[in-house]
């Protein structure tokens, strides 16, 4: 048995987040298995390019809940990488928990950058956790800059996760939801 190659050890250690950053570029290594449907995060089972299975968002529960992050809130960097995995899974067979997981992790960063508690990740971005026994529930406690930016990477993505919708809805109001969504007609007139 040979050792393994220095690529592959890098990218082994790269999913075993140290810190935030490196948490957020372990991300981008699931997000391409998931364009590809080759690499580490693919490795010993069947993946077909552009889908995101049960075992893509334990990939993601698993280093966003790492010992080294588990009390630190999520970073942007984190959500960022997140919505992008979001956008590159055309296919879902991981019943649900992805979008959960997103809607969870979008929470605790927009709740931490606004100077409110957050619990632990393990317990917030539990599949078990419900988001309303933590997350605020309206946008008054919210920094705008924060909702922005989260309405910003929204108005990008194709894909809109329900359970992100469902949580952007508690947070600013179900009123203010198409919101979100319109400048996607926009843009399209702009081009």
């Amino acid at each position: 048995m040979s050792a393994p190659s220095i690529e592959a050890t890098d990218v082994m250690v790269a999913l075993q987040p140290s810190c935030r950053k490196t948490a957020a570029h372990a991300l981008t290594i699931v997000r391409d298995g998931v364009i590809t449907g080759e690499g580490p995060t693919t490795k010993g089972r069947i993946h077909f390019s552009r889908a995101l299975d049960a075992d893509d968002a334990a990939w993601c529960a698993r280093i966003l809940t790492a010992t080294a992050v588990a009390h630190q809130p999520v970073s942007r960097e984190e959500v960022a990488a997140l919505f992008e995995i979001n956008e590159a899974a055309a296919e879902r067979s991981d019943d649900g928990r992805f979008d959960d997981l997103l809607a969870k992790a979008v929470a605790h960063h927009a709740a931490s950058m606004s100077g409110l508690p957050v619990p632990p990740r393990n317990v917030a971005l539990s599949a078990d956790t419900d988001i309303e026994s933590w997350a605020p529930t309206h946008a008054a406690n919210i920094d705008t800059k924060v909702l922005e930016w989260i309405a910003s990477q929204m108005r990008g993505s194709r894909r809109t996760s329900h359970a992100l919708a469902a949580m952007v809805a508690t947070l600013v109001g179900a009123a203010a939801l198409p919101l979100v969504q319109l400048p996607n007609v926009f843009d399209i007139g702009l081009m």
